[in-house]
């Protein structure tokens, strides 16, 4: 079992991280385009705002929610569609309330929730603290991509470590969705924190390594910068086809970011 409560407040800390951003916009800026194609400032917030209703949902009514999963058609791909119709003429004001009104409801019913006790998912129940691990990785993917469109550089804490540890768990995300089989090798990770603190996971004799920082590993893993304009470095053969693959989320990859498409 792993504690809740570290997460619970980095999730936080996160979340008004990208409440920051968007805070003050002006109407028009809600309509920003970002590197997502079709997806401006306003999609992101939805996105967000749906998500973490969802995981709310499931923290504070399980039965309830494992009902409605099972009602679903066309999937997690086709709710988002819809969720995203649910918000499109709303102003950037009513936006902002919504997202904070499930932002603020789903972190405390996560908080709710015992740490040995799984919560109903969309694939296989998870341990809340795991689950909240994944709501970083949704606030910092979108939140790049908010931060991208406006022009403004977020600053990275070692909240980030929470994403490095959720990453490395999932590691085989990018080969399952192109339907690859992955390799039996294990992996060595060694990853550093913006205070210089140091995360490994993985045999520290493994020829196959993925070395770097923590702020390029997670957007590397989100999928929001190419792997050639990131200080990633990786030793092995299977480790440097990990660097394409990689993406802490399920589903299809994406497009991902081209390289040299942001200019430092």
């Amino acid at each position: 079992m792993t504690d809740t409560t570290g997460v619970i407040a980095d999730l936080t800390a996160e979340a008004a991280a990208v409440d920051a951003l968007v805070a003050g916009l002006a109407e028009a800026d809600w309509e920003t385009p970002t590197p997502a194609p079709g997806w401006r400032v306003r999609e992101q917030i939805a996105h967000l705002t749906f998500i973490l209703r969802i995981a709310g949902f499931a923290a504070a009514q399980p039965e309830a929610f494992v009902a409605m999963t099972k009602s679903l058609t066309g999937g997690l791909d086709a709710a988002v569609e819809a969720a995203l119709k649910e918000f499109e003429h709303d102003p950037g004001e009513v936006l902002l309330s919504k997202w904070r009104a499930e932002r603020d409801t789903a972190i405390k019913a996560l908080a709710a929730v015992p740490g040995d006790q799984l919560v109903p998912w969309l694939v296989r129940p998870l341990p809340p603290y795991v689950l909240a691990c994944a709501g970083m990785m949704e606030l910092f993917g979108h939140g790049q991509d908010v931060a991208d469109a406006l022009g403004v550089r977020p600053v990275r804490t070692d909240r980030l470590g929470h994403l490095v540890g959720f990453a490395v768990r999932v590691w085989d995300f990018g080969y399952q969705a192109r339907n690859l089989t992955p390799p039996d090798a294990e992996f060595r990770f060694e990853i550093t924190g913006p205070s210089g603190v140091r995360w490994t996971f993985g045999p520290e004799d493994s020829p196959e390594r993925v070395t770097g920082s923590a702020e390029d590993f997670c957007l590397l893993v989100t999928r929001r910068r190419h792997r050639d304009d990131l200080d990633l470095r990786a030793e092995g053969a299977l480790a440097d086809r990990w660097l394409d693959l990689a993406q802490a989320y399920r589903g299809p990859a994406g497009e991902g970011r081209r390289p040299g498409q942001f200019a430092d």
